[in-house]
């Protein structure tokens, strides 16, 4: 299923993995793979002049190279490094591709793409933490994406619980992960998307695996009986 949304078209593989096409024909992918969940299987377009990646779990090199253009800017999060990650030993630095780091309070302009960058972590103290205890995503290892593409603001805030910092954001179309365990859950990315009151809500980073597994159709009816637009690309 692809989702038209003004000037966006919008296609959701699975996990956090997003394709934007403005109609100027600018494409932008969010956080490609990893490959092992397989969610480009048989799908190697290369023409994706902007690629996000957020943090290190999003990190893999050939889902890059699967969804890039050989010119393409690939937009990394500035504490990527291959060997803090089991499988893979490309660094961003050597990939074949034009690579820009960035930290998670960021703005800047990518010809006619502007790009802001936000924190995206886990509440050491809240629900979303491993065995020991640990935040699944400390603070500092990761960021959120807002991208504008042909005037519209689309918004992926990353693996994350609900920050105060997302609730003074510029969003039209918002992309909030709802599926708990390491991220916000649906309840809450409901909440937030009220408060941020985008023109558009599109959930993802859900049902790729069990421990994701969430009720998608309950965070819909939330979302609408808070009179904001909501959409399932599945």
């Amino acid at each position: 299923m692809t989702v038209t949304f003004d000037a966006l078209t919008i296609d959701w593989f699975g996990l956090a993995t997003l394709r934007l096409e403005g109609q100027t024909g600018a494409v932008v992918y969010i956080d490609p793979g990893p490959e092992r969940y397989g969610v480009l299987d048989g799908f190697e377009p290369r023409d994706g002049d902007l690629v996000l990646v957020s943090h290190d779990h999003h990190y893999d090199p050939d889902s890059i190279r699967r969804v890039a253009r050989d010119d393409a800017l690939i937009v990394v999060h500035e504490s990527i490094r291959a060997n803090d990650l089991d499988g893979i030993d490309e660094d961003p630095d050597d990939l074949a591709f034009e690579v820009e780091r960035v930290g998670a309070d960021e703005s800047f302009a990518i010809g006619p793409l502007d790009l802001y960058t936000t924190p995206a972590y886990n509440d050491p103290d809240g629900p979303h933490t491993d065995e020991p205890g640990e935040p699944y995503h400390p603070e500092g290892r990761g960021c959120g994406f807002g991208v504008t593409i042909d005037g519209v603001t689309a918004f992926w805030p990353g693996d994350t619980d609900v920050l105060a910092v997302h609730d003074d954001l510029p969003v039209d179309c918002f992309f909030p992960p709802i599926g708990g365990t390491f991220t916000m859950d649906r309840r809450e990315a409901a909440a937030l998307a009220a408060r941020l009151e985008p023109d558009l809500v599109l959930p993802v980073h859900y049902d790729t695996f069990a421990a994701i597994e969430v009720d998608s159709d309950a965070f819909v009816v939330d979302v609408a009986r808070r009179n904001v637009p909501v959409v399932l690309d599945e």
